[in-house]
């Protein structure tokens, strides 16, 4: 590779990039909201399909009315529209003796589906809804009610074993008043007025929206909705960082080398190199959320954000950690504080896959960060003092042999 490749002019950014980047300068605003509007109509079940069990839904007295049947698993009730951002409210009671839920951003397939969950493959069969669940709950003793699970995927993401006032919210067979809030990778909910999840997750950024009568032993329990309501806030989607065959917009500095081969960029470096490498994007950043894929089959590495060059180590600030062996999502501050979170090992082994394709997403906003891999949650920060603003860059380690690929380096921006 010529060196002179490594400088090339930048290509244009996409419509959606700019969108993006003045998103970003405005605050992350989004795009101009609608008013709200009724999600259903008081009288029909017009827009809505049932998927899942053989629960009975009907409209009585201008609410959605569910019923438990004997021997059928989960049902739900689904809008036939898709939902990006938005903010949604509703009111619901249910019996004191069943569980229920409100599916976001869900989905559901005629044909068997497979999302990589840490080391784990799981198999979604066809007909399986699948998706993010705000809990309405019927246990006393653990007051979840508000919290967030993964229907049909991963499980609990955030029950509210932290949030006693949050839990505390929820009235057992009355009226309960909810609000949710969808927008790019943060989803929040409130319950009767007191903020309950406040989750960073991007597996899914749309799908239907669905009302859950869960399975029972009992027939003819009963889950009402009424008062739906919903306000679309525009959508987000991934857009390229790296455009998979050029160096533009990114730069290298220090030692090492860099390469790129079949859409992939490949980073080598030789212990005898005492100086760090990285590969450094020339533009500077401030909130985002962005995600790559990586396989280290040697050394270690990070994804750095928020850094300025600097030095020997090539640059100071904020790593994600990658490496070929320990330590992967973690959160690490070069010429600052050293690590500031470090995983277990244990935990370490439930997400990290070695030798394999492993796909990182880090959440900066303001003082949050959030970093998962795989899909599993490995750190998190809140009102961290660091950094607040900078570039991005790829680490080769000082002093080490090291051998790694990246792809896929992508970014969260709303939709124009």
């Amino acid at each position: 590779m010529k060196a002179g490749a490594l400088f090339a002019r930048t290509a244009p950014p996409s419509a959606a990039a700019i969108a993006g980047f003045l998103w970003l300068l405005s605050g992350g605003s989004g795009p101009a909201a609608e008013e709200f509007r009724p999600l259903f109509d008081g009288q029909t079940l017009q827009g809505w399909v049932q998927r899942g069990g053989k629960a009975k839904y009907s409209v009585e007295d201008g609410c959605i009315v569910g019923r438990t049947v004997l021997n059928t698993p989960n049902s739900f009730l689904c809008t036939e529209k898709t939902f990006g951002d938005f903010v949604l409210e509703l009111e619901v009671r249910a019996d004191p003796r069943l569980n229920s839920g409100i599916q976001i951003r869900s989905e559901c397939f005629d044909h068997p589906t497979e999302v990589v969950f840490g080391r784990e493959t799981l198999r979604i069969p066809a007909g399986r809804v699948h998706g993010y669940q705000v809990e309405v709950d019927h246990n006393r003793n653990r007051r979840w009610s508000g919290g967030i699970y993964d229907e049909g995927r991963r499980a609990w993401l955030q029950p509210l074993t932290d949030k006693p006032r949050a839990g505390a919210a929820f009235r057992f067979g009355d009226w309960n008043h909810y609000r949710i809030e969808c927008r790019g990778d943060s989803i929040r909910t409130w319950v009767n007025g007191v903020p309950a999840a406040d989750l960073i997750d991007s597996m899914t950024l749309s799908g239907f929206i669905g009302l859950q009568v869960h399975a029972s032993t009992e027939a003819g329990l009963e889950v009402r909705w009424r008062n739906l309501r919903i306000r679309e806030l525009g959508r987000h989607r991934w857009e390229p960082l790296w455009d998979g065959r050029t160096f533009n917009g990114w730069r290298p500095i220090g030692q090492g080398r860099w390469t790129i081969e079949d859409g992939v960029l490949h980073g080598t470096h030789s212990r005898d190199q005492a100086e760090y490498g990285h590969l450094i994007t020339e533009r500077r950043f401030t909130n985002f959320t962005a995600r790559l894929k990586f396989k280290a089959l040697k050394g270690n590495s990070g994804f750095y954000f928020r850094v300025e060059p600097t030095g020997f180590s090539g640059v100071t600030g904020f790593q994600a950690e990658i490496d070929a062996e320990k330590d992967v999502g973690g959160l690490y501050e070069t010429n600052g504080r050293a690590w500031v979170v470090q995983p277990k090992p244990e935990d370490v082994q439930k997400w990290f896959r070695p030798g394999d394709w492993n796909t990182l997403t880090v959440s900066a906003h303001e003082g949050r960060i959030v970093v998962h891999v795989n899909g599993y949650k490995t750190a998190e920060l809140m009102d961290d003092p660091g950094r607040r603003e900078g570039h991005l860059a790829l680490q080769l380690h000082g002093g080490q042999d090291c051998d790694l690929f990246f792809k896929d380096i992508e970014w969260l921006v709303p939709v124009p």
